[in-house]
This record gives C-alpha cells, structure tokens and sequence, in this order.
C-alpha cells in the first residue's frame, strides 16, 4: 500500500530554517505530483506547495521566496526547504500525493502521510 512518511520537523527560531523530507512507497513516485500542505491548531489544512512530475513548482504565496520544493525520484522522496521562518508559520506540515481534481485542494491528494511538527520560537 501507499506510505508516505514525513520528517524533519522540530523547533527553530524566527528567521531559521528547516528542511522537511516525504518518504513514499508503494506508488511510482516519478508519475506522482507531490504536495505539501499545513494546518495550524484550530485552522483548516492549507495549500503550501506542489511539485509536478516535471520538477515545475507552485507556491502559495506567503511562502514564496522562503520556501523550496525539490523532488529526488530515485530516492522517492519529496522536500520542502524552509528558510527565513515566520511566526505565521508553525503547523503540522503533510505531503500528499496528488490523483486528480484542483492542485489546491486537499481533495484532490488521496494519499497523505501522517505530518511533521514545525514549531518557531520568537
């Protein structure tokens, strides 16, 4: 079955940088569109960012410029490069694969990963 298993969330202060890896398996990853998405306690999941099989990268637009999506198709792994940290930006943070439908919407990612914790200290 499918798997998809973040990590490298934690702690870190304003201004620094984390770098989050999806580890996928049991799906041809390099035919897959990867997303990421966040959800903050008592908000709804929110589009972050998405990698199409062609390494093509759409970002939402308060990350952009901080924010890097990359893809390893021989390692199957997706990551999500985050620089310059903002108070806005703790979350659980999930990668999704994506199957049809709006490259926003959660609806359209069938399978998600269980979620990393970024938090970031003032």
């Amino acid at each position: 079955q499918v798997q998809l298993v973040e990590s490298g969330g934690g702690l870190v202060q304003a201004g620094g940088s984390l770098r989050l890896s999806c580890a996928a398996s049991g799906l041809t990853f390099s035919s897959y569109v990867m997303g990421w998405f966040r959800q903050a306690p008592g908000k709804e999941r929110e589009f972050v960012s998405v990698i199409m099989q062609s390494f093509s990268t759409y970002d939402t637009d308060s990350v952009k410029g901080r924010f890097t999506t990359s893809r390893d198709n021989a390692k199957n792994t997706v990551y999500l490069q985050m620089n310059s940290l903002k108070p806005d930006d703790p979350a659980v943070y999930y990668c999704a694969a994506f199957t049809s439908g709006s490259l926003y919407s959660t609806n359209s990612y069938d399978y998600w990963g269980q979620g990393t914790q970024v938090t970031v200290s003032s």
